[in-house]
């Protein structure tokens, strides 16, 4: 949710209101966080409404992997899910081309993020999260999850050079690891299906419902899905925990905001035996996913207005900590 391609009102005015049945738009204005993609906020007016959007230009993503995403947010939405929903032109087609790369409008969930959750937002989260991998079983296309092991393999020798030999030792030590785990009959057994692949706490929205109290919190919805992919739940699982539930140090797991978690997933799909028992292995392998990522982006970056790369060391101290379960 960085701004690479920047795009002003008169750029994208006579398109919207040609193509679209959305009405007149009235700001475009960039999104500031996030490292893959250039995101606006869009707003327009239509029989007198404000209506809200954000429209996203695709920066790595290509034409060719898009429709997995666009389409598996179009059929969660329809399932009942709170995602963002893609906006339809007057051709009923969802993918568009904007300076030149591949764009999209979605509707705009309601909410605001929890920087700080308590163990009730992990339980929301967990509940809804097993809602939509259930949701996502009769979801008909299939597409790997981009960076899962082959990107790690492919990812790692570029950053080596950057890191002290501790880190390197660390990075190709779990790396071996999860090569063995992923070839593995337990790593096979395990069940799969759509998956987020990057549930972190500023892709989730809570509606206070006009309140202050967190108390009153219910879930707005999941958004940015152009990680997703078809992979292992479990793994959607671990990659939400190591972050949703983080202890107060900032890298172990919360004993509340786990159980909390984990209990309220549980209460719609019960983890499988195999599940359970290669848990641990799959807390590491999210955290090895997203300290590789971490570290590519800190040490190969790319121009971006409003792009502030993550800390990587934050990931490597989870991974430790997961290593010690």
């Amino acid at each position: 949710m960085a701004v690479f391609t920047p795009i002003e009102l008169v750029d994208i005015s006579e398109w919207i209101s040609q193509d679209f049945d959305i009405g007149k738009v009235s700001e475009i204005r960039g999104i500031h966080g996030g490292i893959e993609n250039s995101n606006f906020f869009l707003d327009t007016i239509k029989d007198g409404q404000k209506q809200e959007y954000v429209l996203t230009i695709f920066e790595r993503l290509s034409t060719d992997q898009l429709p997995y995403y666009l389409e598996l947010m179009r059929h969660l939405a329809n399932q009942g899910i709170p995602v963002p929903k893609p906006i339809e032109n007057k051709q009923g087609e969802i993918l568009f081309t904007l300076k030149n790369k591949p764009t999209a409008i979605v509707t705009k969930l309601p909410g605001q993020s929890r920087l700080q959750p308590e163990a009730k937002h992990c339980a929301l989260v967990g509940e809804m999260l097993a809602k939509m991998h259930l949701a996502g079983k009769d979801f008909p296309r299939s597409q790997e999850n981009l960076r899962s092991l082959g990107w790690w393999q492919k990812t790692i020798p570029l950053v080596l050079p950057h890191l002290n030999s501790s880190q390197k030792d660390l990075l190709t030590h779990e790396l071996s690891t999860q090569e063995e785990f992923f070839s593995s009959n337990a790593y096979d057994a395990l069940p799969q299906g759509a998956s987020h692949c990057d549930l972190f706490r500023d892709n989730v929205l809570f509606d206070p419902n006009g309140s202050t109290d967190t108390s009153n919190d219910q879930l707005g919805g999941f958004f940015d899905f152009y990680f997703a992919g078809t992979d292992k739940w479990l793994f959607d699982l671990a990659v939400t925990a190591n972050d949703w539930c983080l202890a107060d140090n900032k890298q172990d797991l919360d004993p509340t905001r786990f159980e909390a978690f984990m209990k309220s997933y549980q209460s719609v799909r019960p983890l499988t035996q195999e599940e359970l028992t290669s848990l641990p292995l799959m807390l590491r392998a999210a955290a090895l996913r997203f300290w590789i990522s971490r570290l590519w982006d800190f040490y190969l970056p790319r121009d971006a207005q409003m792009l502030t790369p993550h800390d990587p060391s934050h990931f490597e101290r989870i991974l430790l900590s997961r290593r010690s379960l």
